[in-house]
């Protein structure tokens, strides 16, 4: 009984190889960390570079998606709308 990859469900967005986005933001600031020590040896480097574009993508598109949630919670989406009809008698 597993689940296919592109299933919609919620749990499917936080899957093992994508954590939830405090756990990728905490993970973002350990690579940061670890790479302004300048402990890391080159390769070590560019893997703790690549992985931590991955993460701050995750964390962009999280947030991204939040803030579409938030616009349509407090009917942001909407609002445009009744900018578009015209006004009673303000016919040209």
């Amino acid at each position: 009984m597993s689940k296919s990859p592109r299933q919609s469900s919620q749990s499917d967005t936080q899957s093992v190889s994508e954590p939830s986005f405090e756990n990728a933001l905490a993970e973002l600031e350990s690579i940061v960390a670890q790479m302004e020590s300048g402990n890391l040896s080159l390769e070590q480097a560019l893997a703790a570079h690549r992985r931590g574009l991955q993460l701050a993508k995750l964390c962009q598109q999280r947030l991204e998606a939040a803030q579409q949630q938030v616009k349509v919670l407090e009917g942001d989406v909407l609002k445009p709308l009744a900018q578009l009809r015209p006004e009673p008698g303000a016919e040209d």
